[in-house]
């Protein structure tokens, strides 16, 4: 079984990568095993950001590794919370930002916002470098559309899940089953065509 280290201190990210890439015969080892600190994500763009910690993993493990950055866009936001998503409530939180402290933050800043105009979109960008000076790192994005609700609905997922409505389904992530989330979400896009372009590498 091939092992990559995953460039991410977000347990949820852990899980949900493990268990989708366990099938294809990749062992996802996450860099807290190696003690890597998380790096300072400087970049503007998930792409730039992607790159910058799958970079700094390899480079601290001598292991292939994979990135992920990813995080909503609100159209009634101009794009926010975007990059920052994870962060978002850093100004108005003191200590570490939670879950609910971004989500506490998107609603009250779209309180006033009709629900025809609270589109947005889950982006994520997976990244695969060989090494730290991979010059042709394996980029692959994936886009998942919804809404943003009023209240909080669903217990599973992590992020901004309990407030990401699926109309066709009529239910928030945080409500669907682990297999139903997969198939539809942007992570599950990007890892996907991750997949497919790793097995070429093989072959």
């Amino acid at each position: 079984m091939s092992k990559i280290v995953l460039a991410t201190g977000n347990q949820g990210k852990v899980k949900e990568l493990a268990h989708l890439l366990a099938e294809h015969s990749i062992e996802i080892i996450p860099q807290s095993e190696f003690d890597v600190a998380d790096v300072a994500e400087t970049g503007t763009t998930f792409v730039e950001n992607a790159i910058i910690k799958a970079r700094h993993a390899a480079k601290i493990t001598g292991l292939p590794a994979i990135a992920d950055d990813s995080g909503l866009e609100v159209d009634a936001l101009n794009g926010s919370p975007g990059v920052y998503s994870a962060r978002y409530a850093a100004d108005i939180t003191e200590g570490p930002v939670s879950d609910d402290d971004n989500i506490n933050k998107l609603l009250a800043a779209l309180m006033n916002t009709p629900d025809e105009l609270r589109t947005a979109r889950f982006h994520s960008v997976l990244v695969y470098m060989k090494h730290e000076n991979d010059p042709t790192p394996l980029i692959c994005h994936g886009v998942w559309q919804g809404s943003i609700t009023r209240n909080k609905q669903g217990e599973q997922g992590f992020g901004y899940d309990p407030i990401f409505w699926q109309s066709d389904l009529q239910m928030t992530s945080a409500e669907l089953s682990r297999e139903v989330k997969n198939q539809r979400s942007h992570r599950g896009q990007a890892l996907a065509k991750l997949v497919k372009k790793l097995a070429l590498i093989k072959d």
